[in-house]
């Protein structure tokens, strides 16, 4: 039974859920993308937000954070995280790795949207994206935040994202009146 889960969006900074380790660890053959809408915590119908998703990507990776949950709360966990999950994202199994070095250390259950759901947003331009992100907000709180503390969190493991990091850029760029 797997019992850790792997977050590369707000449960690298925001983990509402109960655990009893968590570690920086990574996924490989991915890359984390903006490419899903998000109507019901980063947006709302009508103005959606852009929250983070995994597409294949084979010489890729992603830094996120992996939590193990006690065997006694597994069940509502999970159920807690498929109610959080509900827009379109569906389970998957992937090896996790640590942060630095090789070797899987556990499989983990990575929540990932799909281009056939309902709120796929899809590629974009990075100005476009950018844009989307600073006017939305939704009930788990303004678009921003949710990019900018992922940032954050990354930066602090020296981690790097270029997609993040370039959305990022011209956030600032736009707020400045660079862009």
């Amino acid at each position: 039974m797997v019992r850790w889960v792997f977050g590369y969006g707000s449960l690298v900074w925001r983990p509402d859920i109960e655990h009893d380790e968590a570690v920086p660890a990574r996924i490989v053959g991915w890359a984390r993308r903006f490419w899903q809408s998000s109507t019901d915590h980063r947006g709302v119908p009508g103005a959606p937000g852009r929250v983070a998703t995994l597409v294949p990507e084979p010489r890729g990776q992603v830094i996120g954070r992996a939590y193990r949950i006690p065997e006694s709360v597994l069940d509502q966990t999970l159920a807690r995280l498929d109610h959080r999950e509900r827009g379109g994202y569906a389970r998957e199994i992937l090896p996790l790795l640590p942060l630095d070095g090789d070797g899987a250390f556990a499989e983990g259950l990575v929540y990932r949207a799909t281009p056939d759901n309902p709120n796929w947003a899809g590629p974009a331009p990075i100005r476009q994206i950018a844009r989307q992100v600073l006017a939305s907000v939704g009930p788990s709180g303004p678009n921003p935040e949710y990019l900018l503390r992922l940032h954050e969190a990354l930066a602090a493991w020296d981690a790097v994202d270029d997609h993040l990091d370039a959305i990022v850029r011209e956030m600032e760029a736009i707020r400045s009146g660079r862009a």
